[in-house]
């Protein structure tokens, strides 16, 4: 399967409210430890849904790093 050229990143402010975990359509987010969120690279396709719902506006799309071979 390809890897999506894009993926999702939670800054620092985030609050662990869930709405991102709940508009993920590939569970790619998580709340971690009650404190905040965590997006797992390998489910993300970087969709933006997540973004979108973000009611602290905490959550960008960026594009991937590119790890050298």
């Amino acid at each position: 399967m390809a890897t999506s050229r894009k993926i999702a990143t939670i800054g620092k402010e985030c609050v662990a409210c869930g709405c991102c975990v709940l508009a993920c359509p590939r569970e790619a987010v998580q709340i971690a430890w009650g404190i905040s969120a965590r997006v797992n690279p390998d489910k993300c396709v970087g969709c933006g849904k997540c973004a979108k719902v973000c009611p602290a506006a905490v959550i960008a799309i960026a594009e991937r790093s590119v790890a050298a071979v």
